[in-house]
């Protein structure tokens, strides 16, 4: 087995070559993306400040739970393909990133399925109270963790496909497995990627929002306090995520 490079924590890196301009959504021809082994550099670099800032934000909301995602150290696009190389690092981690103007030593990805109804309309969610962005708007997605990963020749690698359909299910009830799925697609945003593809039920937007309420009503956990069907891109219909506004834009047309 080859052995997985390292990279040396004290190198900065982040979003880095071959990605295009702020929010330009580009196609995707391939996924990897490495977990390395050992401790992300940002804990090496900024423990104790992570430490403090996670005091701050759980003693605001007891509700965060302080578990292991990937936080990704560099991500870059090589010929269509994002390569990540990645670490298991605590949430406080993320957490302090990107409350400190998201240094160049973390970056983020996330893997957002965008769910379309045979209506027309994209499902998203609406964030509970208790959560890490409460009240935002945007598709049922969370952060790749360690039940995520799986293992190939060179080491551990993100199950992307399997992360948005843990996640999807987990927040509204859904099976992603019974709609037909797009390519996958990407953008970048102030230090944090969005790696998305586009789900075609054969439902419509009131089944698919019946469903998801029933979910709700039933759940173990207030994650998600609803869900809202999206017919256009008006940016301002909802409290969205930056990212949700682009991929709004490219899906429906600029709202004018």
């Amino acid at each position: 087995m080859s052995e997985v490079p390292h990279i040396p924590p004290a190198v900065p890196s982040g979003i880095a070559d071959g990605w295009p301009g702020e929010g330009v959504i580009f196609p995707v021809t391939g996924i990897d993306l490495r977990v390395l082994p050992g401790p992300h550099p940002v804990i090496a670099q900024h423990g104790p400040d992570i430490a403090q800032n996670w005091e701050r934000e759980h003693a605001a909301n007891p509700a965060l739970f302080n578990g292991e995602m990937v936080l990704q150290h560099r991500l870059t696009v090589r010929s269509g393909t994002i390569v990540g190389e990645g670490y298991l690092a605590p949430y406080a981690a993320f957490l302090w990133w990107r409350s400190v103007a998201r240094p160049a030593i973390a970056c983020h990805l996330a893997a957002v399925p965008v769910i379309e109804t045979s209506d027309g309309a994209v499902i998203a969610v609406r964030m509970g109270a208790h959560t890490a962005n409460p009240g935002k708007v945007y598709c049922a997605a969370g952060s790749i963790d360690a039940s995520d990963l799986v293992e190939d020749a060179r080491g551990l690698v993100c199950d992307v496909a399997g992360n948005m359909r843990r996640e999807v299910l987990e927040e509204t009830g859904l099976d992603i497995g019974e709609a037909v799925p797009g390519p996958f697609e990407a953008l970048q945003m102030s230090g944090s990627a969005t790696l998305f593809r586009r789900l075609r039920f054969a439902e419509t937007s009131a089944s698919i929002l019946s469903r998801i309420a029933r979910h709700v009503e039933t759940a173990e956990d207030d994650e998600i306090d609803g869900a809202v069907a999206i017919f256009d891109a008006d940016p301002q219909a909802h409290n969205y995520q930056p990212f949700m506004r682009v991929i709004l834009a490219h899906i429906f047309g600029r709202h004018r």
